[in-house]
């Protein structure tokens, strides 16, 4: 019987420890914090691959924002993403944003730059100046291919002549 017991406290022990683990994850992870108050701004955009609900925007690579909602345009088929911003910082009416990349194995998130014009976004108003996400594998390819056709007096029709390369000594 006693070995039931002790069995029962280590089981115990071990449901508190990933419960306290459980508990720190979620308070230092900023889990709970995801999204940040303020005002609901709108933005259209020909390609929105890689943003998410949730995913951050960003004025100088600091987070001020997070994207609530993403939804398809019927008529113009654009993409139209509604993000808030922190209500401590005030867009003025040209500010541009553009889908960033994190990097090659990261996500995509709004960047925000700002204009210089007096008057400041209103809650519920859409960005004017939007630049898509650039699709990698096209980049790519266009690399590919410019290289391949790069052979500069090649595309004039005329022969292309290679010099020896120097002797060692």
């Amino acid at each position: 019987m006693s070995g039931n017991l002790v069995e029962t406290l280590i089981g115990a022990v071990v449901l508190l420890v990933a419960g306290f683990f459980l508990a720190f994850a979620y308070s230092t992870g900023g889990v709970g914090s995801g999204r940040i108050s303020g005002y609901e701004l709108q933005a259209r955009f020909n390609r929105a691959d890689g943003l998410v609900i949730g995913g951050d925007v960003r004025l100088s690579g600091i987070k001020i924002g997070t994207i609530t909602k993403q939804s398809l345009d019927p008529k113009t088929y654009d993409a139209v993403v509604t993000f808030t911003v922190d209500s401590r910082y005030e867009l003025p009416e040209d500010t541009a944003l553009k889908i960033a990349s994190e990097g090659l194995l990261g996500g995509n998130y709004l960047s925000v730059e700002p204009g210089g014009s007096d008057k400041m976004l209103k809650p519920g108003s859409f960005v004017q100046h939007t630049q898509g996400s650039v699709n990698l594998m096209d980049l790519i390819g266009q690399a590919i291919f410019s290289a391949t056709g790069a052979g500069g007096s090649k595309d004039k029709g005329e022969d292309a002549t290679l010099s020896p390369l120097p002797k060692a000594n």
